[in-house]
């Protein structure tokens, strides 16, 4: 059995984030398998000083919109990169899957449907395929790990003011049923399944109005698991004293 962490950041830039050398943490923190979401850069704009440390692997799905959405995945687990073309149909750079031993990691910047009616309905399409391509693969037989920015809060307990956003995409019942139907497709949020109804305890914050001074936050990132993995889990957590990004850090530890 071998332990391994997980961690996944939607970054909003990496260039930006170089420039507050807000990485660096990395270099003193062991890290199996590295996620970032939001990056807004191709392979070749990611600066060589993120963090001094080198991954053997890393996979980079950049967007065909330039300076938007983007993942990167780093690891020195050897595994096959892919990039899910089947569900992330419009070339955003929304996904990296990979495989290693029988398990698919998935890094996911999932859409936000604030910007109009039209995001809103491609946000919940996009929910739709992934359900039904990491479904397929349990079928297979693949246990599934899967973090990143799922642009949406599951519970009151999830956003520090649930009523004043009832209307507001990123809560809205139809984004949270998706979730209800995630977990009861056979899959765990480690970050409850290890804390509980624990309350205000967010990945992301406006910038605006000292929203992260005064922890008025949202819980977007996530990690979850198929449910086959469930004895496996030895931690997970929220890395909110990590600064450099609107959102902070998530976390999973998993025994395999």
């Amino acid at each position: 059995m071998a332990t391994l962490t997980f961690i996944s950041w939607n970054v909003n830039g990496i260039r930006a984030i170089e420039k507050k050398n807000a990485l660096k943490w990395i270099d003193d923190t062991h890290v199996d398998f590295l996620g970032l979401q939001e990056i807004k850069a191709t392979a070749e704009q990611i600066p060589e000083t993120i963090f001094d440390r080198s991954y053997k692997f890393q996979s980079i799905n950049a967007s065909i919109n330039k300076g938007q959405s983007g993942v990167a995945l780093y690891t020195d687990i050897k595994g096959e990169a892919r990039c899910c073309e089947e569900v992330d149909i419009l070339n955003e750079g929304r996904i990296n899957e990979y495989h290693f031993g029988n398990i698919t990691l998935f890094n996911v910047y999932f859409p936000n449907g604030q910007r109009n009616e039209e995001r809103l309905a491609y946000k919940m399409a996009f929910y739709e395929r992934f359900l039904d391509y990491i479904i397929t693969l349990r079928k297979q037989g693949k246990s599934i790990v899967i973090c990143g920015d799922v642009n949406t809060a599951h519970h009151s307990i999830d956003l520090a003011r649930p009523k004043a956003n009832e209307k507001t995409s990123g809560f809205l019942p139809m984004e949270r049923a998706w979730q209800d139907k995630l977990l009861a497709s056979g899959f765990i949020d480690t970050f409850r399944h290890i804390h509980g109804n624990v309350t205000d305890r967010y990945s992301w914050w406006s910038y605006r109005a000292s929203a992260r001074k005064n922890n008025v936050g949202w819980r977007i990132d996530y990690f979850y698991v198929s449910d086959d993995l469930k004895n496996n889990i030895i931690d997970a957590d929220i890395l909110d004293q990590v600064m450099g990004s609107d959102h902070c850090p998530v976390k999973l530890v998993l025994e395999i």
